[in-house]
């Protein structure tokens, strides 16, 4: 009978998912023999016998693949059969310089629930069960390929029983590299004001549960890091932790036990439902039911939540017995801190917070903060990319090198490009401390390690004074690029959605350096991956205060008023600012003295939401607008007036508006209708230079991006508005429309830059407004 032998190489996320023994189940099926092993850059494997199988073995790889693996190239060569009896899973064969891909860390699957919460199971109660579908893989990986000997389980030798089953070909935990059960794996130990509780699982768990029912605050060491933990319906404890981690109004993000209590809490759709219980198991923003038992002090003032079901066994065992039903759980850090992974440092860092802490001994190689996603028209579109997505990669269809982009200030990532593929940290922060700016670096280190990334060609933002762009310039050995803050936001959702050709792209944030020296946030621009012409924008106001005009929406709105009016209406919210201080503000706007030019479109919504009186005053970026969104109502159609002025570019003029929402404020105007007039108003005026430039440019696609575009309402209104006029609009789902897409961005237009010989800034926009 004819043999054939052939050699099938697979890359992609293949290491780490089950992907080996579903090789081998597959060849003994169709009785072929030969073996397959990991290498350097994914799964080597070589399959001999007759034609037939061998082709039926070929489409079951394609068509039947674990369900988290992700192949992105296979490669099948032609070999002469050696007669080779069996079927093997060799020795790993690393291939040096080599590069594949990683699984991110991943929720508990139905198999490991199942067994854990069997009491005729061996692993009943173990908090860190795993399979070769779920469990921790990128923050517990040293480097590659994926074996435990490079993992943080390498301390933990299997027993016979966990051994058994890694070497069983019919086990679901076949080369399961983190396997282990509560003889030979991890362990859980708390630390109270009472003691230390050691003594098993159970007792642990247990204690746990009886702190946090009695109003308690709880340091958790989790999957990524350190989260704290308290009853979200006891007033007492939350207003406490708000206390003691320094975050005054910041919304915690809440945990329950499955779907049932989530929907208790909020309407809950069904792409709600599936992003819930999807295996990233990400906070999902909500609207929250009026009638929810929960804290006010959870998320004060807002009518979401962020809201995650458990996404590990300790999670999971926790909210059984009499834990309370729904659980904060944030981040574990102190204010804009990085998310604390060691014990010894959460000793140090949350002992002011914490009454008492849950440890374990397994170490986290990589921190990783949870990630946050919002559903919109049938999909989750993730604002904080760190847990369950990194470092998935985003395939850019195209060569684009290697590249290493910085990305921005505030909620920062950073991105690596390795030929087709984009590969966005997770989540590092606001990079205003040394802790942020040094797990940057660790981060960065891993990543370049761990993808075999050595690039000479570095991205970074236009601001001078981000750390990130300081950065960039202190580094040797490289041709370093500078990318505009706004073109960078359209060409990540560019890059996302696999764009080239120019479109129309909107960009509306809060701060982003501008080539003309001033600071921007409502930009038109036309672009493409390489080059940019800003069209038009929001008409300049002076902004006096540099960060405190952001931390004091007041001032944003007395710009606003001068501009319109040249004096100030009297309105209640400057009756809860001192008088003395109002009057230098005005001064210095009057004078232009100590002022910037801006045309934010976060500042804009800041002014709004003080003259209706929500905030004069905020705690955390995006407040302000915020609590614009949240007393919106959606059923009102109307809009106030504004200019679209022809110069060159054109400037959107909003002082029309402005002057009818002061006026209608000072008539008692509810809140409600003069946010939802105004959110029509942006989304009309979205819409209408989009009409224009599509009689100018002839172009039909509009990306929007900027973290204004976080606001659902303003979104939702605006897609209306534009597939009314028939646009193509495209948004952002894998990275955050906010600063968190930036490093994309700018590792694509740098990249198209070097490729096309030309740089992104050969054209500079230099002209006064």
């Amino acid at each position: 009978m004819d043999r054939v032998r052939k050699q099938i190489r697979v890359r992609g996320i293949v290491q780490g998912v089950g992907f080996r023994p579903f090789v081998y189940r597959l060849a003994h099926r169709f009785h072929l023999q030969g073996h397959v092993r990991n290498t350097g850059d994914g799964v080597l494997m070589e399959v001999e016998g007759s034609p037939q199988p061998v082709e039926e073995f070929l489409a079951g790889v394609a068509r039947e693949h674990p369900p988290l693996a992700q192949i992105t190239e296979t490669v099948v060569t032609e070999l002469v059969p050696t007669g080779e009896t069996g079927f093997a899973v060799q020795p790993t064969c690393e291939e040096p310089l080599q590069f594949t891909l990683v699984s991110p860390d991943l929720a508990t699957c139905s198999d490991c629930h199942r067994e854990f919460t069997d009491p005729r199971d061996r692993r009943f109660g173990y908090p860190f069960i795993n399979c070769t579908n779920c469990g921790p893989r990128y923050s517990i990986i040293r480097d590659l390929p994926y074996d435990r000997a490079a993992t943080s389980m390498a301390g933990f030798g299997m027993c016979p029983r966990c051994h058994a089953e890694y070497e069983d070909p019919g086990s679901r935990r076949f080369h399961a590299e983190p396997n282990a059960c509560a003889a030979c794996g991890p362990s859980l130990t708390l630390e109270s004001p009472g003691g230390i509780c050691a003594r098993d699982a159970a007792a642990v768990l247990a204690e746990a549960r009886r702190l946090l029912a009695g109003g308690r605050i709880l340091a958790i060491k989790g999957l990524g890091g350190f989260q704290l933990a308290c009853d979200a319906e006891n007033n007492d404890a939350v207003r406490l932790l708000r206390q003691r981690k320094h975050r005054p109004d910041k919304p915690f993000a809440v945990m329950v036990a499955g779907l049932e209590q989530a929907e208790r809490l909020c309407l809950v759709g069904a792409t709600d439902r599936e992003a819930l219980l999807s295996p990233e198991r990400p906070i999902v923003i909500l609207e929250r039911r009026p009638d929810a038992a929960i804290s006010e002090a959870v998320a004060p003032g807002n009518r979401t939540l962020g809201v995650m079901l458990p996404y590990t066994p300790l999670h999971a065992l926790l909210f059984d017995g009499a834990c309370p039903r729904v659980l904060v759980m944030t981040s574990g850090n102190i204010s804009e801190e990085p998310i604390v992974t060691d014990n010894e440092d959460a000793r140090k860092r949350l002992g002011a917070v914490a009454d008492a802490f849950l440890f374990h001994d397994r170490d986290i190689y990589v921190r990783a903060d949870d990630s946050v996603a919002r559903t919109f028209e049938g999909q989750p579109r993730v604002l904080r990319r760190a847990r369950g997505y990194a470092p998935k990669p985003i395939d850019l269809g195209g060569d684009f090198g290697e590249v290493f982009a910085c990305g921005g200030e505030l909620k920062n990532t950073f991105c690596l490009t390795k030929g087709r593929y984009a590969l966005v940290s997770q989540h590092i922060g606001d990079l205003e401390n040394h802790e942020t700016l040094e797990f940057f670096h660790e981060t960065l280190s891993h990543m370049k390690k761990l993808f075999r990334v050595e690039p000479r060609v570095v991205a970074h933002d236009l601001h001078p004074d981000y750390l990130s762009t300081r950065f960039a310039c202190q580094l040797a050995h490289v041709e370093r690029i500078a990318v505009q803050h706004h073109h960078a936001h359209i060409a990540a959702c560019m890059a996302e959605n696999e764009l080239r050709d120019k479109v129309i792209g909107v960009a509306f944030d809060g701060t982003g350096y501008g080539t003309d020296g001033r600071i921007w946030g409502g930009e038109f621009l036309v672009a493409d991956l390489a080059r940019f012409d800003r069209r038009a924008h929001l008409r300049y106001v002076p902004l006096a205060g540099g960060d405190a005009a952001v931390r004091e929406p007041w001032r944003a709105a007395l710009s606003y008023l001068i501009e319109t009016f040249g004096v100030v209406p009297d309105l209640p919210i400057f009756h809860k600012v001192a008088e003395k201080e109002r009057e230098i503000v005005e001064a210095l706007i009057r004078r232009r003295r100590n002022t910037v030019e801006t045309s934010s479109c976060g500042r804009l919504f800041d002014a709004v939401a003080a003259i209706v009186g929500l905030a004069a005053k905020v705690s955390f970026e995006g407040q302000a607008a915020i609590q614009l969104e949240t007393v919106a109502d959606a059923e009102m159609t109307t809009h106030y007036p504004f200019e679209i002025e022809m110069s060159e570019p054109w400037q959107i003029d909003m002082r029309p508006a402005i002057r009818e929402i002061a006026n209608e404020v000072r008539r008692g105007a509810p809140a409600a209708g003069v946010s939802t007039k105004f959110h029509n108003t942006m989304a009309a005026a979205v819409a209408e230079v989009c009409l224009l430039l599509r009689r100018s440019d002839g172009l039909n696609r509009v990306c929007l991006s900027g973290g204004t575009f976080q606001n659902a309402f303003l979104l939702s209104k605006s897609v209306a508005a534009l597939r009314r006029h028939g646009f193509e609009v495209l948004l952002h789902s894998k990275v955050p429309p906010n600063d968190g897409g930036l490093s994309l961005g700018q590792a694509v237009v740098a990249a198209t830059g070097v490729q096309r010989q030309a740089r992104p800034l050969a054209h500079l926009d230099t002209r006064a407004a």
